[in-house]
């Protein structure tokens, strides 16, 4: 318990072994694929529009794992994936293992959501469907914009994205 806590305690805005999602800063080459600043900058105009940039989303995801806060976008995701599954064997399974990992009470990973949409969702999901998830998705993405969305946005990972971005920006236009 007590190493538990103490890593708890220890929790900081460092997130050095997550900047997979950037391109090394002294790479230069057409092949290495380049996070324009005009792009890192609009995903601070709108919460979709960082989700539905690929590196937006990695981003966003380091950053709450360095929150210890990213049940919500891990939810958020396998959702995403469940909406594309055509087969109804697969839908039934997957629409299992999401409630299990995230939605049940106690569930490993439970997304905070209030018992009335726990309860319509389970009743939802004992014949799934491809949207039987959309209105408890729907809630957990309303919580991530209005809480974690600006979080990161204010955070020492962003800013030091849109720096990194700027200034590889200049080194090309030099």
């Amino acid at each position: 318990m007590k190493t538990r806590l103490g890593c708890l305690s220890n929790k900081s805005d460092s997130y050095s072994d997550f900047s997979e999602f950037l391109p090394p800063a002294h790479e230069t080459t057409a092949r290495c694929l380049k996070v324009s600043t005009d792009e890192v900058v609009r995903w601070s105009e709108s919460f979709h529009h960082l989700l539905s940039h690929k590196y937006g989303l990695a981003a966003f995801r380091t950053y709450l794992k360095s929150e210890f806060s990213d049940e919500n976008i891990e939810f958020w995701m396998a959702c995403e994936e469940y909406k594309k599954i055509k087969s109804s064997t697969k839908l039934v399974s997957k629409a299992n293992k999401i409630f299990q990992e995230f939605i049940d009470i106690q569930a490993p990973r439970e997304v905070n959501i209030d018992y009335r949409t726990r309860e319509k969702t389970k009743q939802s999901l004992e014949d799934p469907s491809p949207t039987s998830l959309n209105e408890v998705q729907a809630k957990v993405y309303g919580l991530m914009e209005k809480d974690s969305y600006p979080r990161f946005l204010r955070s020492q990972m962003y800013q030091d994205i849109v720096k990194r971005a700027q200034a590889q920006g200049q080194r090309r236009s030099v």
